[in-house]
This record gives C-alpha cells, structure tokens and sequence, in this order.
C-alpha cells in the first residue's frame, strides 16, 4: 500500500511540473512588448487611432504595445510583414478598408488577406470627408461636381495609397459623377495635406480622424461626408449622397493577427479591446476624432471584413481600376 501511494504521490508531482513549466498561453500572454504594424505614415487618422488604442492596451495588459508605421502600398507593406511574422500574438496588424479593396485591387499580392489573417477585434466604424483647399472655389457637392465637369483632368485628388478607402472614395465619386480627376497617391494623408493646403493638389476624401483636424484649424474646408447620411460627430455637415444618389463609403478600424495565432490569445486581446470601448474616457477621444466604436467578437469582425472585400471588389470592378 505504501508503495503504490508512493508511486502515486510521484506521479502526481511529475504531472504538477509539467503544469508549472508550460504555462498556457492565456496565463502568460503579453509577457514581452507587442508590436502593431500600421500601414500608414505617422499623424494620419489610422495613426492617431492605433496611439490611442496602443496605450490603454499597455496601460491593462502591463507590456507596451508599440506602434510601427510600415508605409507603402496601400498599407500591404506592413500586411506582408505582419503575416510573415510568428503566430505567436506579438506581431499585430491594424485592419482598414484598404486591406478589404487590396484583395481586388492589387493583381499581384504575395499573399491572400482572408486566407493569411485572422480576425482578433473590431475598434470602430468611421466615415471619410471630402475635404478641399480653402483656395478651391466651390463651397457645396454641386457646385464642386459643376466646376469639375467644366474643367476636365484639370483637378487633382490625393490619396493616402493605393487601395485605400481614400482612394476609392474618389474613385467612386469619378464613376458617379462623371467627373475628370487626377489621382496623386502618397503615403499618408497627413503627408499630403501640406500640398493641399498650398492648393498644389486640390482635394482628398480623408478618413474623418485627421480630415477633422484639419477643417477645425481652418485649414481645408469640408464639404461632405461619404456616409448615407450625415455623421452624428459633424451633423453640420452634408452627406455626399445628398447630391449624389447612391454614394456611400463607411470604414472600419480593427486588428488582425498572423494565421496560426493561439486562440486564447485572440481572445485575451479581444477581451481587451472590448472593455477599452467600454472606457468612457477612450470612447470620448474616439468620438473627438469622429469615430463610433464598434466592438464585436472575432468572428463577427472576420465576417465584416469578409462582406467589406466583397462590396469593394464590386467598386474595383465598376470604377475599372486596378495596380499591377
């Protein structure tokens, strides 16, 4: 009888070691810095919302969280890189619209967005806003869509990339109006607004975050937003669609990781982001930069992407655009 409580006392101990020695993810993870690539040059709108994001994740997860602006491409740059890193939680990557349009877009990606990510968090829903130079004339969509069809390509609009909701706002903007532009992509939207403001280019479809920004410092003027209708944050101003039938472009901000990342991380970081959009003061300085959080599970935010890259392949294919 002693024998076999000896026995199984031991086995007992081995199996409590290999317990403490491999702790699971869930119980160890963040235990070292976590990086987020962001696709976009410093100061922009997914820029400022990723710092926002980035600290009250360091601030509750006690490891920072840090911000990596890898521009280029649209934002593919740092999708590449994000999917080639290891699927261990510590490399993230920030999801917007240009990552849902490049499927389609781009002819020759070395990867395959829904296959090589998965969903980890939804932050927020935004809109764009058609911004112009205080120089421009026009004061209203009509008077903008007028001026512009009585100078053919003699306009330029801005962009933050290819493929992104800036660009593509435009783009469907040109197929509905009929309008002549000159498309001048750059690498971020904050970038570009200098050349806006001297009115060497005249105008971009920016995401709301920094096009507000910018009108606030009177800067630009704003003359629409591309949702259906008017965003609760600038009630003043008028949804595009109000000129134009039919035109609308709603983004959307969150966070992907690299195939093969452990679900209980995914779940401690969706976890995470679901109580930041419950923090008043969080939710206040994303209501300021013109955001509606949005939180929701991984699978609702892998089904929204889903249903994004869908609707804007239909836009590529209607607008005929593409990058090789």
């Amino acid at each position: 009888m002693l024998r076999i409580l000896r026995c199984g006392f031991f086995g007992l101990t081995v199996l409590l070691g290999l317990f403490s020695a491999t702790p699971p993810a869930s119980a160890a993870y963040p235990d070292r810095p976590v990086h987020w690539l962001i696709g976009f040059a410093a100061g922009g709108p997914v820029d400022i919302v990723a710092r926002i994001m980035a600290q009250w994740l360091s601030d509750r997860l006690g490891q920072q969280f840090i911000v990596e602006n890898r521009t280029g491409s649209g934002g593919n740059i740092a999708a590449a890189a994000a999917i080639n890193s290891p699927p261990d939680g510590y490399t993230l990557l920030f999801v917007a619209p240009n990552n849902a349009i490049s499927t389609s877009l781009y002819k020759k990606l070395p990867f395959d967005f829904l296959r090589d990510t998965v969903p980890v968090a939804s932050i927020m829903q935004l809109t764009n806003m058609l911004v112009v130079s205080n120089a421009f004339p026009a004061k209203t969509v009509q008077e903008f869509v007028d001026y512009c069809k009585a100078n053919p390509g003699k306009i330029s609009f801005v962009s933050s990339g290819n493929g992104t909701s800036v660009h593509m706002s435009a783009e469907l903007f040109k197929v509905l109006t009929k309008c002549d532009m000159v498309h001048v992509p750059y690498r971020g939207s904050a970038i570009a607004f200098p050349d806006i403001i001297s009115n060497k280019v005249q105008l971009i479809f920016d995401n709301l975050p920094s096009a507000m920004e910018q009108v606030k410092g009177g800067n630009v003027r704003a003359l629409g937003v591309t949702s259906p209708q008017r965003w609760p944050s600038v009630p003043d101003v008028p949804a595009i669609a109000e000129t134009v039938p039919g035109f609308e472009s709603v983004g959307f901000y969150g966070i992907s990781a690299p195939k093969g990342t452990p679900p209980e991380v995914i779940e401690i970081l969706n976890k995470a982001v679901g109580e930041a959009l419950k923090d008043p003061k969080l939710v206040a300085r994303l209501t300021e930069v013109g955001g509606l959080p949005k939180p929701m599970t991984p699978a609702e935010f892998g089904k929204l992407v889903a249903d994004e890259t869908e609707k804007w392949r239909k836009v590529v294919e209607f607008a005929g655009v593409s990058v090789d």
